[in-house]
């Protein structure tokens, strides 16, 4: 593996003005050392970025399609190697980081195919004195900001529908995995990507100098996922500007059993929907209200199926269950539940920091209260709290009563009572006896604080395109 570690801007590998440091949170070495970017850094970024929009705009969409159909083709074959750099930097089992990189390269596959579809519209108007045409432009320089916890997925749901728009971007990764991101835009480069269309940029302070960046009149786009707490922050700065601001944010997703599910059917979806990515995922189930009658019997086979999983190393053989991105990250779970459990929860199973290094914590189930205020914090991490419920009502209304509102999971066997669940549920997206539902044909996003817009399906290339009306005199 030709492993990158210098920043990229307008085409070209460039040294920094120092370096960053990357481990592997499962023995706590160094990995690589990164090039961080300064304020020339950056600036040359948006230089960059600016300079290469108007040609790329007007760039053919067949072209535009084909790079990214050449990056899906090379991350396919690269597949195992960029899932061996995933699991590295960020902890994941090898099975779950290889999931991740087919899932990310099927953003490039996606929206290499809506490149060339992007409808228009054209037709009388009621008055029938003109006729309305309508079309869609790039929107211009586009800051793209992606998490640590999928950095092969969150950087090619971003890049792959700013090239179909036709739109040049700076890519800032977390500072945690910043070598997938790296991989990536090498695999853009080599796709065929234009220089100066994707820039690379990891700020040695990263508040300032994205505040600079975002105060830059030819930035014109924001695409972010990461915290509510920091998408309220960047809301804020792109106000001055009027930036347009896309915002995949936090998530307290909420697990329904009714009393006619099909327990072991719930036990396999909660599995799935707690512990992919080692549950740490805007997504993961993180309430779990089951009814009453099916409460015991759901605990019980919940419990043991967490205990079952294998905590290693990711890359380990066998391994189920990875270490977090980093100690830090590991601390707050911890934190998380010694505090519910002061407030009354009970350890079903799990619960204990294990000795030794790395960045692990078991798989926990809890028992607690409809009060713990374990349910108001996205734990990011293997931990399940359980709630007992006693009316569809009341799961309902407990299930709403968060500032979040990403996705939410529902099993029952009676789909009419499941579509009323949903209905009634205040999410962006519903899992229905499911226990994923992320597809890059989807459309991905929340209501109420977990974000603005949606990535994915037909509406994510829009995030990246204007709307433009012309009236034409008939």
């Amino acid at each position: 593996m030709n492993l990158k570690t210098d920043l990229y801007i307008n085409g070209a590998w460039v040294k920094g003005n120092g370096t960053l440091p990357v481990y592997d949170p499962s023995t706590g070495a160094v990995i690589a050392e990164v090039q961080t970017a300064g304020d020339a850094e950056c600036a040359a970024a948006v230089d960059a970025a600016f300079a290469a929009q108007k040609s790329f705009a007007q760039t053919a969409p067949r072209v535009r399609a084909e790079i990214l159909r050449k990056a899906f083709e090379i991350m396919i074959a690269e597949a195992d190697d960029i899932a061996r750099l995933v699991s590295r930097e960020n902890g994941k089992v090898f099975s779950d980081a290889k999931g991740e990189v087919l899932y990310a390269a099927e953003f490039f596959r996606w929206f290499s195919e809506e490149a060339v579809r992007t409808p228009g519209d054209f037709r009388k108007s009621p008055s029938g004195d003109k006729r309305i045409l309508v079309t869609h432009q790039p929107i211009g320089v586009s800051l793209l900001i992606t998490p640590w916890n999928f950095p092969a997925a969150m950087a090619t749901r971003k890049i792959g529908p700013a090239v179909a728009a036709g739109c040049t971007m700076i890519l800032k990764p977390a500072g945690e995995t910043p070598l997938t991101a790296l991989y990536i835009v090498d695999i853009m480069e080599r796709a065929g990507l234009p220089k100066g269309v994707l820039n690379f940029i990891l700020p040695e302070k990263t508040g300032p100098m994205l505040s600079k960046v975002l105060h830059d009149p030819r930035v014109r786009n924001l695409s972010f996922t990461g915290s509510t707490e920091v998408g309220r922050v960047l809301i804020k700065e792109c106000s001055d500007l009027v930036i347009r601001t896309s915002l995949e944010l936090g998530g307290n997703a909420p697990f329904l059993v009714l009393d006619d599910a099909d327990i072991d059917e719930a036990v396999k979806g909660a599995m799935i929907a707690k512990m992919r990515n080692g549950g740490a995922a805007c997504t993961a189930a993180n309430r779990f209200y089951v009814a009453r009658s099916v409460a015991e019997e759901f605990t019980a086979k919940f419990a043991v199926a967490m205990q079952a999983l294998k905590m290693a190393p990711g890359l380990d053989e066998g391994a189920q269950l990875g270490s977090s991105v980093s100690v830090k990250e590991r601390n707050k779970i911890a934190a998380l539940v010694e505090s519910s459990v002061a407030d009354g929860a009970k350890i079903v199973t799990g619960g204990v920091t294990p000795a030794g290094d790395g960045a692990f914590y078991p798989a926990t189930v809890l028992s607690v209260e409809k009060t713990n205020e374990i349910l108001k914090c996205e734990v990011f991490g293997p931990v399940a709290p359980v709630v007992v419920f006693d009316t569809d009502e009341e799961a309902i209304e407990l299930a709403n009563s968060t500032e979040y509102g990403l996705i939410s999971y529902v099993f029952t066997a009676d789909l009419a009572r499941g579509i009323r669940t949903a209905e009634a549920l205040e999410s962006g997206m519903i899992a229905l006896n499911r226990g994923v539902v992320s597809d890059p044909a989807a459309p991905f996003g929340g209501v109420k604080q977990s974000g603005l817009g949606r990535e994915g399906g037909f509406a994510g290339i829009h995030e990246f395109l204007e709307t433009k009306y012309i009236g034409v005199e008939i």
